[in-house]
């Protein structure tokens, strides 16, 4: 594979015509931002730049922004994607105009062509498993006015935060909002969560998003939560529910109804019932650059699903891995680990373009947007991988549950 340095030429941009029915599903995004072109000599559309984009994204020859401007330079790539050549200030001026949310309609429509998802024995949670938690991606060049997070080594980091909320039944995100990296303010997690709250939702989250006012937004939307808690949180215990064998095989240790903040005068507090499961983990310390959270032992699970069994409740939470390697494929392998743009529009539409990626993989393959299945895709479309490798790889692959 070539190196950052090393240029490419247009012999290895292959595949381009698999990237033309792209263009007809953006071609409603090319008015986004004209109307403030007063002049008429705009030269990049919102709908060309998104598509070279979902180009780099599928590329690992192209690396930056920089690369992105040589691409638009090449013959074939205007031919065949029916994009204009355009100067590097260009691509990073003009994202400043285009606004992402026509881009996450499209995203949207998409997921709605996906089939319907056998929830198997989650049938019984009767809402949308929605796993949250937020991820810093950073930019490739820092910049004045960007929210700069310190990293463990007394170093700092110029960046984002994407807030994103997975639907872990069918591995693909339902939302991605974009703060600063800063969690502070209006780009604190739970507040982000709590802006963006949906019915019929079971949200499930880990011990950051644990605020009784949070709780009782969830609860107030018509949604359930699944929330880790402290280890030194020491509610008040109103009812103990007995174990099953089924409980205890899954290492339940206990199931209680409880109280938060008894003892606390004019503190918000849960208004309504709560159940604590307690579920035997691994003991571990802090550890990390940024201190890591620690364990004794014991996993505390917070919800107001007092319906569901107690291992029904520690299995929910469990699948809330999934969303880590989402992150995990989504940063390494669709090029999010840096971003294209310093602005925040910029940000957002690099984001739904992954996520038009994520969803194009899962409409074609009929799996879970895997690394595995990315990179066959990718050398498919290099020339370097035929399409029977493709298939065999695909083949290989469980499907989506």
């Amino acid at each position: 594979m070539a190196s950052e340095k090393q240029e490419f030429t247009e012999h290895d941009l292959q595949g381009l015509k698999h990237f033309r029915s792209l263009r007809k599903l953006l071609v409603r995004l090319h008015g986004v931002g004209v109307a403030r072109d007063k002049a008429g000599n705009r030269e990049l559309f919102m709908d060309q730049y998104c598509v070279l984009v979902l180009v780099w994204l599928f590329n690992p020859l192209i690396k930056s922004l920089r690369g992105l401007q040589r691409t638009s330079d090449m013959a074939k790539v205007r031919k065949r994607l029916g994009v204009t050549r355009s100067s590097l200030g260009s691509l990073s001026e003009s994202v400043a105009i285009f606004d992402p949310e026509p881009l996450a309609r499209i995203a949207a429509e998409l997921a709605h062509k996906l089939p319907a998802i056998r929830q198997g024995r989650f049938d019984v949670v009767r809402q949308q498993l929605t796993a949250v938690d937020g991820s810093v991606v950073t930019t490739l060049a820092r910049v004045a006015g960007l929210c700069w997070t310190p990293k463990g080594t007394g170093k700092a980091v110029s960046g984002y935060r994407l807030h994103t909320q997975f639907e872990v039944l069918r591995g693909l995100p339902s939302r991605i909002d974009v703060t600063p990296a800063n969690p502070r303010g209006d780009a604190d997690e739970r507040v982000v969560l709590e802006r963006t709250l949906e019915p019929d939702r079971c949200y499930v989250v880990d011990r950051g998003y644990a605020k009784f006012t949070l709780w009782n937004a969830i609860v107030a939307t018509k949604s359930s939560y699944v929330c880790r808690i402290r280890d030194n949180a020491a509610p008040t215990i109103k009812r103990i529910n007995e174990l099953s064998d089924a409980d205890r095989d899954a290492g339940i240790l206990s199931d209680e109804v409880v109280v938060f903040g008894a003892s606390r005068v004019n503190q918000p507090k849960p208004d309504h019932p709560v159940r604590l499961v307690t579920i035997a983990a691994t003991r571990h310390r802090s550890r990390g650059g940024y201190g890591g959270p620690r364990c004794d032992g014991t996993l505390r699970i917070a919800t107001n699903r007092l319906d569901l069994p107690a291992e029904l409740i520690g299995e929910i939470y469990r699948l809330r891995w999934l969303i880590e390697l989402f992150f995990r494929m989504f940063k390494q392998m669709l090029g999010c680990r840096h971003l294209l743009s310093t602005k925040q529009s910029g940000v957002e539409i690099q984001v739904y373009c992954a996520i038009i990626a994520c969803l194009l993989i899962m409409l074609y393959t009929g799996r879970r947007p895997s690394i595995a299945i990315f990179e066959a895709v990718c050398f498919y479309l290099l020339g370097w991988a035929s399409l029977e490798d493709v298939e065999s790889r695909i083949a290989k692959t469980p499907i989506s549950a």
